[in-house]
């Protein structure tokens, strides 16, 4: 295993067990876990070999106390969500080099999924809804959320993905996990219809309701969406941008999955609830008469906090 005191303590992981680290000099990684964190450095070493824009696995084992590490190649210190914050400088619309270079490894990814379908199994498509959306925990937090209406609209974005290719996809994707080089953080990996990692990358900003500190212009989505269209037609002979009304439905169910707070006296906890609720019952309604979510009309944060406060939203 690799020298400890070379390393240097970086964080905690939040969604598993375990910490990481980075070395001296910056050019790798270390990550601590358990079985997940095993399955990941494996998924990562395959679709390496398949051209994926993920950190190359150079050495993995077990630890002095049981559990597994991996060391990795850094492919920077910087996430796209980092570049951003640190150059609004006062503003709040994303530089557009940071959208440029998101369409860039966007495209990169893409293109390697494209190359390598993956045979679906009966019900693989319902699997990915299921486990992209966290529809079990939505509904279980949401009980009045699971009825005919949203069961129906749920139906009819995977009637529309029917003919989409599945390919293997992060699932968690966004510019908090994306750099120039790459993309990290593949612990939630498993199949998904192609293009739903990369198209949604600046509509989900909205969802975080302005708590990013920044936002994406509507040229700026469209050109990202532009650039993936072309990236793939020239893979697969169509444009993908159609999909990305159904893959923000899925989306406003992961933003609500986990949101239920269960400390009553934690009201800021119970106003994002509430306003995760909006929004998916938004995009919900949106999606129903376009097929289309459109997130430039999605309240932020403050502005739903203050209809809250005079009574304009539930």
């Amino acid at each position: 295993m690799s020298d400890n005191n070379a390393w240097r303590f970086v964080k905690k992981r939040t969604a598993a067990g375990g910490a990481v680290y980075v070395s001296a000099d910056g050019t790798r990684y270390r990550r601590t876990g358990g079985a997940e964190l095993q399955a990941e450095a494996a998924f990562q070493r395959r679709v390496a070999d398949l051209d994926y824009p993920v950190p190359r696995v150079l050495e993995e084992g077990g630890t002095d106390d049981g559990h597994f590490y991996v060391v990795e190649e850094s492919l920077g210190d910087q996430t796209l969500h980092d570049r951003a914050v640190a150059s609004l400088n006062g503003g709040r619309v994303l530089p557009d080099d940071v959208t440029d270079t998101a369409a860039q490894v966007a495209t990169r990814l893409l293109r390697a999924q494209a190359a390598h379908f993956v045979e679906p199994t009966p019900g693989a498509l319902r699997q990915w809804l299921d486990r992209a959306g966290f529809t079990q925990n939505v509904f279980q937090e949401n009980p009045d959320l699971d009825n005919t209406r949203t069961r129906a609209a749920l139906d009819h974005a995977l009637d529309r993905l029917v003919t989409v290719p599945l390919v293997h996809g992060h699932l968690d994707y966004g510019l908090p996990n994306v750099l120039p080089a790459g993309v990290i953080d593949w612990q939630h990996h498993g199949l998904v219809p192609l293009g739903y990692d990369v198209l949604p990358a600046l509509e989900i900003i909205a969802f975080k309701g302005g708590t990013k500190g920044y936002t994406a212009s509507p040229d700026q989505r469209h050109r990202y969406l532009a650039v993936l269209d072309n990236a793939a037609r020239n893979a697969t002979g169509q444009p993908i941008s159609q999909h990305l009304g159904a893959y923000l439905l899925v989306k406003a169910l992961f933003f609500l999955a986990l949101m239920r707070p269960t400390d009553p006296s934690r009201t800021d906890k119970h106003l994002k609830w509430q306003y995760r609720r909006h929004l998916f019952t938004k995009g919900l309604e949106q999606y129903e008469h376009t097929g289309t979510v459109d997130t430039a009309l999605f309240p932020g944060l403050e502005e739903f906090a203050a209809g809250h406060r005079a009574g304009d939203h539930p």
